[in-house]
């Protein structure tokens, strides 16, 4: 079955509250939207949302500067770090390690556009405020998705995602996500589809105000959840291949979504899902090579318009 990530500003605002309970958070402390933002690896809106939650319990408030203060003192200024808020302990909750590995993906993603660069281990733990084996860790979950790897001479290093490489991948999908869709229907719980297209549907009101993780959790149910419902086994294991592409997508389309806007795809996941309530395999197969063909397109769009913007600055752990 399959769990719906919690939203983005629900996790900030629970660990922001632990770190203040806790005490490792002072009476004063400023919490910047920006630093936070970063730590979290999400937008700046659910940073927003998540002082909202916590101003309204009194745990933070509004001052002159930007940001807010933690409880009753004199403004203080704090050097966040994962360690500070909990993210960087053995007992830290798995959806808390995520905002790890999401930041450093976004960092891999961002630079993988643009060329092919080393990945600094020592760099990134202490990027993070975390210890060599956390860091290795993170690094071994993004060998994993297909976005760093490990050469025989040790380092790590991106691999380059250019035009040539999300071609081939997506004709990689269009080979073989329909006929799995196909064989799908009538094997997905009804209700398993219904939170989807409700989920799905919240998210296109919502559009283009979501973090990384809600895209994540979006794009896996059709891409992970449903497929996986399919009959051929050695189909759903050849995808493994093309993850990286998901990958890209969100982190790519999260930093351009308003620089122009480029539309989601909400609208297509809700026609394949439609297909499947219905039982039909032969509509969900076409409307999934239709998503498919779209998202190609739309991938070399947003890898333009990123291109365009010049990317962020690297930070210290990548390196030419």
């Amino acid at each position: 079955m399959f769990e719906r990530k919690r939203p983005a500003y629900a996790l900030i605002a629970d660990t922001l509250r632990e770190t203040i309970a806790s005490g490792r958070l002072p009476a004063g402390a400023v919490l910047a939207e920006g630093a936070l933002a970063s730590l979290f690896g999400a937008s700046r809106s659910p940073v927003k949302q998540a002082f909202a939650q916590l101003e309204a319990e009194k745990l933070v408030r509004r001052f002159d500067g930007r940001g807010v203060l933690v409880g009753d003192g004199p403004p203080k200024r704090v050097a966040l770090t994962a360690e500070i808020l909990g993210l960087a302990t053995g007992a830290a909750r798995d959806d808390a390690w995520d905002t790890l590995y999401y930041a450093l993906e976004r960092a891999v993603i961002e630079a993988s556009v643009f060329g092919r660069f080393r990945i600094n281990e020592l760099a990134l733990a202490r990027h993070f405020g975390v210890g060599r084996t956390v860091a290795r860790n993170l690094l071994l979950r993004a060998q994993g998705t297909g976005i760093a790897v490990k050469t025989d001479s040790g380092h790590w290093q991106i691999v380059p995602m250019d035009e040539a490489r999300i071609s081939d991948l997506y004709e990689l999908r269009l080979m073989l996500e329909p006929p799995l869709i196909k064989s799908a229907a009538g094997r997905v719980p009804g209700d398993l589809l219904r939170e989807m297209a409700t989920r799905h549907a919240a998210a296109n009101r919502a559009a283009p105000d979501y973090g990384v993780a809600e895209l994540d959790a979006l794009e896996a149910d059709i891409h992970v959840t449903c497929l996986g419902f399919g009959r051929n086994a050695e189909a759903r294991a050849a995808l493994e291949r093309t993850r990286c592409l998901l990958v890209v997508g969100k982190h790519i389309q999260a930093a351009i979504a308003k620089a122009p806007r480029i539309d989601p795809f909400m609208d297509e996941h809700l026609a394949i899902l439609a297909a499947l309530e219905a039982n039909d395999g032969d509509r969900a197969a076409a409307a999934l090579s239709d998503h498919l063909l779209s998202s190609m397109r739309k991938a070399a769009e947003r890898l333009e318009a990123f291109r365009a913007q010049g990317g962020p600055s690297a930070p210290a752990f990548l390196m030419a």
